[in-house]
């Protein structure tokens, strides 16, 4: 299995800023209970939410066509209608030709090449990240239910190893923050349990729509970390262990966070 070789969150005061016992131990609960009343309802405004302009370009790409003058809209009908929202929220899912864990991102890159004929887009792309978010954004207020159990339980375990591996300079894994700190302060930040069913979402620190593997690797830089490659292996075990961390919460795609 392929290892992360950073550390996750963590900064200098971490002793003193994470000195308590977190509130919300023992529950699962979205990082949108966290955020300030304005953030709050700038989220739930689609006028007001600036990750709808994602999704408005997803919409766009959707129906574009091909070079073989299909669209994806060709199969799953004008503005996804015959996508199952139930689906959406499945993933990551077991890619039947691979037997191996597969991203919603990456599924929907294989498809634009495969069957568009299209030129492959990169990982977390502008475009990849737009169709990212519209279609999971089909999905909105759907239950997350990532399976965990028969052929997908190895691979379970193996982002949960990641998740909890200890890496980098200081020594620290996501866990340590995540699963033990969450709603303590971190520097200016308030630790969430990094849930990522709001994911794509629009990140107001940078003002633009980011995916779960940039918000991992924003989190490495932040602690001058090494950075791994979206669209990894081992990024993918990692984001399948997550998704399914969060299994019970409503997709919120686009969320909006600090």
């Amino acid at each position: 299995m392929m290892k992360l070789k950073t550390a996750m969150l963590m900064g200098a005061g971490l002793s003193v800023a994470l000195s308590c016992t977190s509130a919300f131990s023992g529950e699962v609960f979205s990082g949108y209970t966290l955020l300030k009343q304005e953030t709050r309802e700038m989220q739930d405004d689609d006028f007001m939410n600036l990750g709808m302009e994602a999704v408005t370009k997803g919409a766009k790409l959707f129906s574009t066509k091909g070079k073989n003058e299909k669209s994806c809209a060709t199969c799953h009908g004008e503005g996804g209608k015959k996508l199952d929202p139930k689906r959406i929220a499945q993933y990551p899912v077991l890619d039947a030709k691979t037997q191996r864990p597969i991203t919603l991102q990456q599924r929907i890159i294989n498809e634009w090449t495969e069957q568009l004929g299209n030129a492959p887009l990169k990982y977390e792309s502008g475009d990849a990240l737009a169709l990212e978010t519209f279609v999971r954004n089909l999905a909105r207020g759907q239950v997350v239910n990532v399976q965990t159990d028969g052929a997908m339980a190895p691979f379970i375990e193996q982002g949960k190893k990641l998740f909890e591996a200890r890496s980098g300079h200081l020594n620290m894994a996501c866990n340590l923050c995540h699963d033990h700190h969450p709603g303590q302060k971190l520097r200016a930040q308030t630790l969430s349990q990094g849930q990522t069913n709001g994911f794509p979402t629009y990140r107001l620190a940078n003002s633009k729509v980011i995916g779960t593997q940039t918000r991992i690797n924003q989190c490495f830089k932040s602690v001058r970390a090494e950075k791994q490659p979206v669209g990894s292996e081992a990024f993918a075990l990692l984001e399948l262990y997550m998704n399914a961390h969060g299994n019970g919460l409503k997709i919120e795609t686009p969320a909006v966070r600090f």
